[in-house]
């Protein structure tokens, strides 16, 4: 198997992995409607396309030779973002939901990856991402630019929802936190 497909498969893995765990989880109360986050992806999907074109990025031609350094550091870097991405998510439990949205009963999860990092699946996710982007090349950093983009929005949408929700905790947990790179922002 080589190092794309091992990618391609680990993504697979964890999109499945992620559809079944949102089985059960608490009902929204607060957020945005779904209509509109549809809406918000398939403005994504265009975007991405149309850089796509700008770039004349062919999914099928490859854009750089293989490097087994380069790949095996990409495919640590991927398997080590999508592990954190769902060690954060396993630890908010019945919480976890769409972007930019609230449970029922919600509460502000603190600890675990939330004890440095506001937002520690995007930052998996990210650093998944930029894993795929060592090993795929240009086609994935179509992808890094625009989830990085939407991830960024998401998260200071986000923030603000904490703020209504959480008005005294959550300006106690952002001075003692990062919002997606630790140490950094």
């Amino acid at each position: 198997m080589t190092v794309s497909k091992l990618i391609f498969a680990l993504w697979i893995v964890f999109y499945a992995y992620w559809a079944i765990s949102a089985i059960g989880v608490k009902k929204p109360v607060r957020g945005k409607p779904w209509i509109e986050s549809v809406c918000l992806r398939i403005l994504l999907v265009i975007i991405a396309l149309a850089l796509f074109r700008v770039l004349h990025v062919h999914v099928h031609v490859p854009v750089r030779s293989s490097n087994s350094v380069a790949d095996g550091i990409g495919a640590c870097l991927c398997v080590a973002g999508l592990a954190f991405a769902v060690w954060a998510r396993r630890h908010l439990g019945r919480n976890w939901g769409m972007p930019m949205s609230l449970k029922q009963g919600h509460e502000l999860i603190t600890t675990g990856p939330y004890r440095r990092l506001r937002h520690p699946i995007y930052t998996g996710i990210l650093l998944a991402i930029l894993g795929s982007c060592i090993v795929g090349g240009r086609v994935w950093l179509v992808v890094f630019v625009v989830v990085g983009a939407f991830l960024i929005y998401s998260a200071r949408t986000e923030e603000r929802l904490m703020m209504q929700a959480f008005p005294r905790e959550y300006p106690e947990y952002k001075k003692k936190t990062k919002a997606l790179i630790p140490l950094v922002w």
